[in-house]
């Protein structure tokens, strides 16, 4: 997939592949969830009937973080991780737009005539709840106003599960919830994140369960405390494990920063420094304090047990 960035104002030569016609979704896309997936999707068949290139426009940093939003300062799909998203998912050409103060600020017929035109678009997909524009002020209705028939637009309607629209914030909080099933369903696929590898205290070693101690990589969305079920993609392999996200209230006291430690079955080597990607496969109960080093063991022992099993 070629990855573009774009800023305001877009040289069409530069950023275009030579301006030819394309189907365009847009969108900020994060979390990549089954409702994303289902604009994006439109766009590749809408691509595929007219015999033109598909491609995404999104945009970094996040508008609501830039805008002061301060829950969008950590991100459940990360650029990085939302451009294999895209991959996965059959995109060719994805646009990345610097969203900044210059961009913020170009009405909805500017954003139009100065960043949608120049990229030679034919047809534009969007969400329902997509704007645009200063303030949002453009939607999808005016949109289609604005085009003057230079480009259709197409609209996808909101993606409903269990009753309720599914969006970046149903899934934002199942995770802050611990419902590892709802972010699933909500998603399409497991919640994911990755991190480098990190020296910690080197705790579990001498208690039989060394674990690796992971730096997110990026701003993710980092869900509830308590203990998981995951697999880890550790140098192209997948290891079943358990994982801790918390603060280890048995050994430490006080305000302390929130780590994520897993513990990967049947894995032995030295991976200090390497990138692995850990999946959220069930959570397993809350992160609690015990009385003594023997009653934690006991407890991890029983917490890889359940963990093996939901992993299967």
């Amino acid at each position: 997939m070629d990855i573009i960035p774009l800023s305001y104002p877009v040289d069409w030569r530069a950023s275009s592949g030579g301006g030819d016609n394309q189907v365009l979704a847009i969108g900020d896309f994060d979390g990549v969830h089954l409702g994303h997936q289902e604009v994006i999707g439109r766009a590749l068949r809408t691509a595929v009937h007219l015999g033109l290139p598909a491609a995404i426009m999104t945009f970094h940093p996040h508008p609501r973080s830039v805008m002061g939003q301060d829950k969008y300062d950590s991100l459940l799909t990360p650029l990085e991780s939302k451009m294999e998203l895209f991959r996965q998912l059959g995109v060719s050409r994805t646009y990345v737009v610097t969203f900044d103060d210059s961009l913020m600020h170009l009405s909805p017929q500017q954003f139009v005539d100065e960043v949608l035109q120049p990229l030679g678009v034919e047809s534009v997909v969007v969400g329902f709840d997509f704007t645009f524009g200063y303030q949002g002020k453009g939607n999808p209705d005016s949109l289609c106003e604005l085009a003057h028939g230079k480009f259709a637009v197409e609209v996808v309607r909101p993606f409903y599960m269990d009753g309720a629209k599914v969006s970046s914030t149903s899934v934002r909080e199942a995770l802050q919830m611990g419902d590892v099933p709802a972010a699933t369903r909500l998603l399409g696929r497991p919640y994911s994140l990755s991190g480098k590898v990190v020296s910690g205290f080197q705790r579990g070693r001498t208690i039989g369960f060394p674990t690796a101690n992971l730096d997110p990589i990026e701003c993710f969305v980092v869900p509830a405390n308590g203990v998981y079920a995951v697999k880890a993609l550790v140098k192209g392999e997948t290891y079943k494990g358990v994982m801790n996200i918390g603060v280890k209230p048995t050994f430490e006291t006080g305000e302390l920063k929130r780590t994520l430690e897993a513990h990967l079955f049947d894995f032995a080597g030295d991976i200090y420094g390497e990138t692995i990607k850990v999946e959220l496969i069930a959570y397993l109960r809350e992160e609690r304090k015990f009385g003594s080093i023997d009653e934690l063991v006991a407890q991890i022992r029983r917490d890889a047990e359940a963990a093996a099993q939901a992993a299967l």
